[in-house]
């Protein structure tokens, strides 16, 4: 089957999913700037990049209330290591991994629950978010929620997050030969999803 179609269109969609997240909350007061050689805080990383780990987030477990969760704790254990972290991409790589791990452990918590992972829920999603998608990126976003753990977290991280192979495999802790043939079979599921849910058409 022939993906590459399929790849454009989960491209597309989380890359708009992103651009929308990524845009300023008229309510929320810009920051600060920051003065030129300051040391970065921790409220700093909090401020920049929270609302987009959230996000992140938001698409691997389906809950925002379970993702605000597994942000916290990212940034909890953030504050634990501080000391031993050497700059600002070191910390953010850190975040990034944290909430990946944290993603997997609710999902296995509720696997363990329920004895399945709950199916993904697009409302999960802001409903601003979803009202500014496109019927076909909406489809898209529910065949993400079809694939398993691991190979959702894949196409995530490399068109929503914008992440390199070499970025996906620190964050997922896998090699970077895993990262390809992971993103290759999810695009495959994906395919098989939308061809299914169309029809064949």
């Amino acid at each position: 089957m022939d993906t590459g179609g399929y790849e454009s269109t989960v491209e597309r969609t989380l890359s708009r999913l992103r651009r929308i997240d990524s845009r300023p909350d008229p309510a929320v007061a810009a920051p600060p700037p920051q003065v030129p050689g300051a040391p970065l805080t921790l409220a700093d990383l909090y401020r920049d990049h929270r609302m987009r780990l959230v996000r992140l987030a938001v698409l691997l477990v389906d809950e925002p209330a379970t993702a605000e969760d597994v942000v916290q704790e990212a940034f909890a254990g953030l504050h634990r290591h501080w000391a031993g972290l050497r700059d600002e991409a070191a910390a953010v790589g850190y975040l990034r991994t944290a909430v990946v791990n944290g993603s997997r452990s609710v999902l296995r918590r509720r696997r363990t629950a329920r004895e399945y992972v709950a199916p993904h829920q697009v409302n999960a999603r802001s409903a601003e978010s979803l009202a500014m998608l496109s019927a076909e990126h909406q489809a898209v976003v529910d065949a993400l929620g079809t694939l398993p753990p691991r190979q959702r977290e894949v196409l995530v991280l490399r068109y929503y997050g914008g992440l390199s192979e070499a970025e996906i495999a620190e964050a997922a802790g896998i090699t970077r030969g895993t990262v390809k043939s992971t993103a290759s079979r999810a695009l495959d599921a994906v395919a098989r999803v939308m061809a299914e849910r169309s029809g064949g058409r």
